[in-house]
């Protein structure tokens, strides 16, 4: 979240690269999950940490289709792509209650643990650079 209450994609590339970010709402059925916003990075993302706001779409980035209006009741996952599908980044998943929990400086994300347990956990944005790439 941004200081001024916009919704922030944050991707920590460990690995490989990712080039854009896709939002949707999934479903058993593959054929309906629904696409809700999706953003093509200005360049290959690389090792680091890299955010942009979702709406308005940060400066560089394309949104194809841009966000459509979240709604309550609704799961909404988050993850990074590649255009050759030779990688991802690891989802998150977020609903307009776990938003309205966020604050500046504060990240949500799948954290795994050493056993393999999984879990979405809300920690700052220093601490999820630090922790990202260990958890992967």
């Amino acid at each position: 979240m941004t200081s001024d209450g916009h919704l922030l994609g944050v991707i920590m590339v460990c690995g490989h690269h990712i080039d854009g970010a896709l939002l949707y709402v999934d479903s058993d059925d593959v054929d309906k999950s629904v696409t809700v916003g999706s953003w093509t990075a200005p360049h290959k993302l690389t090792a680091g940490l890299t955010t942009w706001t979702l709406d308005p779409v940060s400066a560089g980035w394309t949104a194809d289709p841009p966000l459509a209006p979240l709604t309550d009741g609704t799961t909404y996952s988050l993850y990074g792509w590649t255009e050759d599908d030779s990688w991802s980044a690891t989802e998150v998943t977020f609903t307009l209650a776990d938003r309205a929990r966020l604050t500046p400086g504060r990240v949500r994300y799948d954290s795994v643990s050493d056993n393999g347990d999984e879990a979405e956990v809300t920690v700052s944005m220093k601490e999820f650079e630090a922790r990202a790439c260990q958890e992967s």
